[in-house]
């Protein structure tokens, strides 16, 4: 009816329309005040006891939920919205984003209601996820500069603000892939920037930064500024079974393992350009992830390692089998290092596109040498092989 810049949208003549015969067939309604205030034939709304008033008034027309939103209360320093649902007052409170970029958010946050309850979510809950949900958006596009009007658009975490170019994902990417841990990075008094930093130098092609003990907002910080290191190298950057830090740092992609979120949905949180690859060890989990939209599959452990516990090793073989039976491009991961990493490039299946280190890369002294040295014996047996 009138929109959150202050246009109307709809002119008085359908109001009784709306209240006759649209309200009492929704299962919410979601005003803004000055919707609020049109509905009730003018009344002014300007204190939270007043939203209180204008929920239930409302309500009474017929819809079973109201959700008045108050996001230009002048009285308010937070953006407080009012749900009733014809029992029980809930209040809703946010920061207030101070940024022109609001255009749509009436839209979003109904749109994102109703997606909540085809979910199965009762109303309330909702509610709760459309409001955070609308808040994170406000703050994330904030400063996005699109367009001359003095209103701009939300982003609604698509990245409408990001200038950076992605290519997009090279099978050739997995040639040498390097898996951080955070155990080694403390046992050799590095950091995880100063360790992908390293592996860069000696020629790593791909990053993922797989770190269990570390706090998950040092985590993102620190994948923010590795992203900013493999983004100068046009190297890409995977977060280790994360989709949030995937997410919030705005890493190319994320590796995934079969007891994590299936894949299918992280594609549909991540989007189609960021990289998904999946853990497979068998002939049945590469065909899954190919099925779920995954990008690459990793397959092992080939060999034994330390660096996961109870893992079951598939071997040469089994590595070959998988190869065989994948539609997707395979990176050989598990106890390979410089004794073993020949064998493996040279089994001799096409889509078989590298190897995945850890400890022979990030359990030494020299970070960079190691990497070095992996490289031209990989360089080699590709040479070897073909």
């Amino acid at each position: 009816m009138v929109s959150t810049s202050g246009h109307t949208l709809a002119g008085p003549s359908i109001l009784d329309s709306f209240r006759e015969e649209l309200l009492p067939m929704a299962d919410i309604v979601t005003p803004n005040l000055k919707e609020a205030s049109a509905l009730l034939g003018g009344v002014p709304l300007e204190t939270i006891a007043d939203m209180r008033s204008a929920a239930k008034a409302i309500h009474d027309i017929g819809p079973r939920n109201v959700l008045v939103k108050g996001g230009d209360l002048p009285a308010s320093l937070d953006a407080v919205d009012v749900f009733y649902d014809g029992n029980d007052f809930y209040e809703f409170r946010s920061s207030r984003i101070m940024t022109p970029n609001t255009h749509g958010t009436g839209c979003t946050l109904a749109s994102t209601v109703a997606a909540e309850l085809a979910k199965g979510s009762q109303m309330l809950s909702a509610v709760k996820v459309a409001k955070r949900y609308v808040e994170a958006v406000l703050s994330y596009s904030k400063n996005i500069a699109i367009g001359g009007g003095c209103q701009g658009p939300m982003d609604h975490l698509l990245k409408l603000k990001s200038n950076v170019e992605r290519r997009p994902f090279d099978p050739c990417d997995l040639f040498l892939y390097a898996v951080t841990d955070s155990r080694m990075n403390k046992k050799w008094g590095r950091s995880i920037v100063d360790a992908v930093k390293a592996a860069i130098e000696g020629g790593a092609s791909i990053i993922q930064l797989r770190e269990k003990e570390v706090d998950t907002g040092d985590f993102l910080e620190a994948a923010k500024a590795c992203l900013k290191i493999c983004r100068v190298h046009g190297v890409p950057l995977l977060i280790n079974d994360r989709i949030d830090v995937a997410l919030a740092s705005d890493a190319d992609g994320v590796h995934i393992g079969q007891s994590d979120m299936p894949a299918h949905v992280a594609r549909a949180l991540l989007g189609p350009d960021k990289i998904i690859g999946v853990s497979c060890k068998t002939p049945e989990h590469a065909q899954q992830a190919w099925v779920d939209g995954a990008d690459y599959i990793g397959s092992g452990g080939v060999y034994p390692t330390n660096t996961k516990e109870n893992n079951k090793t598939i071997g040469l073989d089994g590595l070959k089998t998988v190869c065989v039976s994948s539609k997707l491009p395979v990176v050989a991961i598990g106890g390979i290092g410089m004794s073993n990493a020949q064998a493996v490039m040279r089994l001799g299946v096409p889509n078989l596109k590298g190897v995945a280190v850890v400890s022979a890369l990030f359990d030494r002294e020299c970070v960079t040498t190691e990497t070095r040295k992996l490289l031209e014996v990989l360089k080699e047996s590709t040479k070897i092989a073909n």
